[in-house]
């Protein structure tokens, strides 16, 4: 569909897509996209991220989310909350101010921006004078300090963004107020931290980029006391108590400052560099915070020793004895620390520590041993490792949905117990997703606000595979999207890791005592181990996932450990045909004896397709106990109950080459590509000679020659047997044919309503013989087939009088007859009828074309294949060049499901005139109703279908709906889906 939009913005087509695609976003599940800010209110319990985008997100308990958006796509800088209120500001990277505020309207609270305020300087003032690096909201919610470039100090009033000028703290005033010997060091440039005396509001702190920090007075406007340092500064901390103070430098080193009344202190009396003495990166943040038993803690960010470990993103957590960096995988984009959120209480007493880095949101439990991490119930990083497909099932019955919480518990046992996952006290198992959810609610420590979502009326599952070979099975029931449980299919081959590695595996004498957090891993380590397809049966258990190198397996739940060898069956999709040489990559190599599998999903049976190419359509019939597979070579049917192949089938067309190169060549042939340009330019031409308006009425043209491809894809089998009732019903309901008992060829003939406001026949059509009409027609013939329309419609009207109801051949219309019936319609009103835009022609493809054997969707039915009296089961796939197969089975009765083979028979095969890909196809019983899945009806879910009446088949394309009535092969009604020049795609019948 990219082909179809067009860059700027256009009312029409946003009328188009409010009348015709009603869309409501009612939830974001994920991370949010290139985070910049991160903002936390210790009194709302509510976290904010900003986005280089402009987006605000809230997040307090789970389903308490609110969502903002500035008017400009700006990056979000800072977010600051006003202390005790349910207000916030934001700073954008063009130096602007936003506040925000809480607001509840209709018993729901919403996220509103109240004003927007730019910081200007004098007149000719430099651009850095006024460009902001701190805000900090002052505890009175009243003023706001504004550090800048120039050194500067601005004071703003809330709510209406005033600027207080008589208030400013200027670099000079500060400077003449410092000793002597400070003002020659040139110890001012930007202000890089401000900080509020925790006890004293009168009193604020200011650190200067050169290594000055000063402690101003707001009302004597003079400096209680000043510290410098010798390195460049790069962040402050101020201890709860007021009598310390905390400094972090560029040198990878910070400094502790006591309070005092001495107006200067030279050198500080301690000083740390944690991983020198080597050269180190610089700390750009520090957190210094006090405990009731009366070691704090000393987290920062940065200082990693710079040769050996500079590329790291670390941030490092020093309490009572024990150190440890957590190394993250992203970049780090801010952090905070949870801690006793009453101003007036003694000790910070920290209890998690929470990182938001680039591609995920990390939380550290600070209170248990060993500091574990805490898993989120939000902001699930989805892509923690590339998403490669997936797949959603609704409506999960509650035992599978418990037998999955169950196995997934059992894999959290490295998460901390704060947030309910880790492995539950022995209990029902009816009650062990309640108690899950009830303790998730509880114990998360951002959990502000209340959520007044209603309970999710079904139980939904997202699966989700991943590049490094592993399904993710999330809980998409509710607003929040939960990790439920974890498939790793890495164990069934050999690879060059070990499975039973751990990602926190380390030494115990290490330095810097490094610890890998966080679940978001960008690289594989074979990429060969990439799931492709998913396919759930929810009702029996049985799972069956495929992969990049061609990999099918089969998975059974099982609630118990299990260690047993996983049988492999190799299925040649090329049938040993010679001439053909695969250029991809290799088969996985499967893992020889037992293997040891959790609880969960545990396979029993891998089928390995070769060549090795990429999955790309798959099907799971759990009552049959069959699983279909495709690749771009063919297709293939598997009996996993009797672990024997049923029958394989070969698609791949001569000039499919590319379909030998594997999915991991990217490297087009140039011969190949200019080849397909030219063909494309050639076909332009031919179509844009084909649209030349026509001439005059009664104007002989001569009818333009077909080039051979086009000849080709236009020639179909008329068929010999009569047609059906319902088949031809729907011909009569379109068309009128000379004979209704002799076949017409209805599949390549196609009305078109002109601008003109006249019909015409575009395409082939075959006389009541079966035959093509002879050369000696005149050069437009055609123009007297009328088509039969009801009574009375708009379109009737077209017809001359006395000849709506005849098609005869003998009653065609003379060209003055088509000009007179134009001259009526004009006159009867259809000028004002807004018609169709100028639609984009369908046009065959080329059977030449690469990847035209590519299998891109399978499907089982228990249909009408042969006839139209006995229903069997069947397999259909259709592929990339427009092709569907249909496959007979024969499936023995329970009794003797052991004891005889799965047998299977082509019973048609049916190509598409266009030869569009084949994206979807779908049997509705004699209710046009589709048929229901497998065992849905076993389970008093479904009604059973009506096998009564005949059953249609629904074949989706890339270009057109078509429906098909099973049983005599006919064809039915079709519906093109043509994308018009512009924005928009249109229907149009056929």
């Amino acid at each position: 569909m990219r082909r179809f939009l067009r860059p700027g913005h256009d009312p029409a087509r946003e009328r188009l897509k409010r009348d015709l695609f009603q869309f409501n976003k009612t939830v974001e599940h994920g991370f949010p996209h290139q985070p910049s800010a991160l903002g936390y209110s210790p009194s709302l319990r509510i976290l904010a991220i900003g986005t280089r985008s402009g987006a605000i997100k809230l997040y307090g308990a789970p389903g308490v989310e609110f969502m903002g958006l500035h008017r400009e796509n700006n990056a979000a800088v800072q977010i600051h909350f006003l202390p005790g209120q349910c207000r916030l500001v934001t700073l954008l990277d063009d130096n602007s101010l936003h506040l925000w505020s809480l607001k509840v309207k209709g018993g729901v609270s919403e996220l509103q921006e109240d004003e927007s305020f730019t910081l200007r300087g004098p007149p000719g003032a430099a651009p850095s004078a006024t460009q902001i690096t701190v805000v900090l909201p002052h505890s009175s919610c009243q003023l706001l300090y504004l550090g800048t470039e120039s050194g500067s100090v601005f004071v703003v009033q809330l709510p209406a963004f005033r600027a207080l000028e008589d208030r400013t703290i200027s670099s000079e005033a500060v400077l003449q107020r410092l000793p002597e010997e400070v003002r020659h060091r040139r110890a001012f440039e930007m202000v890089e931290a401000l900080q509020e005396h925790p006890r004293d509001p009168n009193q604020i702190l200011i650190g200067y980029s050169r290594g000055l920090v000063v402690i101003w007075d707001l009302q004597g406007s003079c400096v209680l006391c000043h510290f410098l340092s010798s390195q460049q500064l790069e962040n402050v901390c101020w201890q709860r108590d007021g009598h310390l103070i905390v400094s972090c430098h560029s040198d990878g080193g910070y400094c502790q400052w006591p309070v005092s009344s001495d107006t200067l202190q030279p050198e500080p009396p301690r000083s740390c560099v944690p991983y020198g003495p080597f050269p180190c990166k610089a700390i750009t943040k520090i957190f210094w915070l006090t405990t009731k038993q009366g070691l704090p803690f000393t987290i920062f960010q940065g200082g990693m020793p710079r040769a050996s470990y500079g590329d790291r993103h670390c941030i490092s957590v020093v309490h009572n004895g024990q150190q440890t960096a957590f190394d993250f995988t992203s970049r780090v984009i801010d952090f905070t620390v949870l801690t006793e959120a009453n101003p007036e209480a003694a000790f910070d007493d920290p209890y998690a520590l929470v990182v938001l880095a680039e591609e995920e949101l990390v939380v550290i439990d600070l209170q248990t041993a060993g500091w574990p991490p805490v898993q989120p119930p939000y902001l699930a990083s989805l892509h923690c490792s590339a998403i490669t497909c997936s797949h959603h099932v609704s409506n999960i019955p509650l035992k599978l949905w418990e037998r999955i919480i169950a196995a997934g518990s059992r894999q959290n046992t490295h998460f901390s117990t704060m947030v309910g996952l880790a492995p539950a006290p022995p209990q029902p198992r009816a009650r062990l997703a309640h108690e899950l959810l009830r303790h998730l609610l509880q114990e998360w420590p951002i959990n502000g606000g209340t959520s007044l979502a209603p309970a999710p009326p079904q139980r939904d599952l997202l699966l989700t595979g991943h590049e490094d070979g592993t399904v993710r099975f999330w809980d998409a029931s509710g607003v929040c999207l939960r990790l439920l449980y974890k498939l790793s299919t890495v164990r069934v081959f050999l690879t060059d890791t070990d499975p039973n590695d751990s990602l926190n595996a380390q030494g115990e004498d290490e330095w810097p005592p490094l610890r890998k957090v966080g679940s978001f891993d960008p690289y594989s380590d074979d990429p060969r181990l990439g799931i492709q397809k998913i396919f759930l049966c929810k009702y029996s258990g049985y799972l069956a996932v495929a992969g990049t190198a061609g990999q099918v397996l089969v998975l059974e739940l099982n609630d118990e450990e299990a260690e047993h060898a996983v049988e492999q069956v190799e299925a040649d999709l090329l049938q040993d045909q010679e001439g053909y040489r695969w250029k991809g990559h290799e088969r996985l190599c499967a893992r020889p004896g037992p293997v040891h599998f959790e609880p969960g999903f545990q396979p029993f049976v891998l089928v390995q397709c070769q060549p090795p190419a990429v999955v790309t359509s798959l099907a799971l019939h759990s009552e049959w106990r069959l699983v279909a597979f495709g690749t771009s070579h063919g297709f293939g049917l598997f009996d996993h109950q009797q672990r024997r192949q049923v029958f394989v089938k070969c698609t791949l067309h001569p000039n499919d080459q590319l379909a030998l190169e594997g999915p991991l060549s990217r490297v087009k042939s140039l011969k190949k590509s200019l080849r397909q340009s030219f063909r494309r330019i050639r076909r332009s031409r031919v179509s844009s000679r084909k649209r030349r308006p026509a001439g005059p009425p009664g104007e002989v043209r001569p009818r333009p020659a077909t080039s051979p491809g086009r000849a080709r894809s236009s020639q179909r089998q008329v068929p010999t047997t009569p047609p059906c009732p319902a088949c031809f019903g729907h011909r009569r309901g379109l068309w009128a044919t000379p004979d209704p008992h002799q076949p017409c060829d209805l599949g390549s003939v196609t009305l078109l309503l002109c601008a003109s406001a006249s019909l015409s026949v575009r395409g082939s059509h075959c006389n009541a013989s079966g035959s093509r009409p002879q050369s000696g027609l005149p050069g437009r013939w055609w123009q007297g087939l009328w088509p039969v329309f009801p009574e009375g419609s708009l379109l009737s009207n077209l017809m001359p009088p006395g000849r709506k109801a005849r098609a005869h051949p003998q009653a065609w219309p003379t060209p003055l007859q088509v000009q007179e019936g134009r001259s009526r319609a004009e006159r009867t009103g259809l000028q004002n009828v807004e018609l169709a835009p100028v639609q984009r022609k369908i046009e065959a493809r080329s059977a030449e074309d690469s990847f035209t054997g590519f299998v891109r969707t399978l499907y089982f039915a228990d249909t009408y294949l042969r006839d139209s009296f006995r229903h069997c089961p069947s397999l259909w796939a259709g592929t990339n060049g427009g092709t569907v197969y249909a496959f007979a089975l024969r499936v023995p009765p329970a009794e003797r499901r052991m004891d005889e083979p799965v047998r299977a028979e082509q019973a048609k095969e049916i190509q598409l005139m266009h030869r569009a890909p084949v994206v979807g196809i779908l049997v509705l019983d004699g209710h046009s109703v589709p048929l229901p899945e497998p065992l849905e009806v076993a389970h008093d879910l479904s009604k059973s279908p009506d096998m009564q009446g005949s059953h249609q088949l629904l074949v989706v394309s890339e270009e057109q709906f078509k429906l098909l009535c099973e049983g005599c092969g006919g064809p039915g009604k079709k519906r093109g889906l043509v994308g018009a020049p512009g924005p928009q795609g249109q229907w149009r019948g056929c």
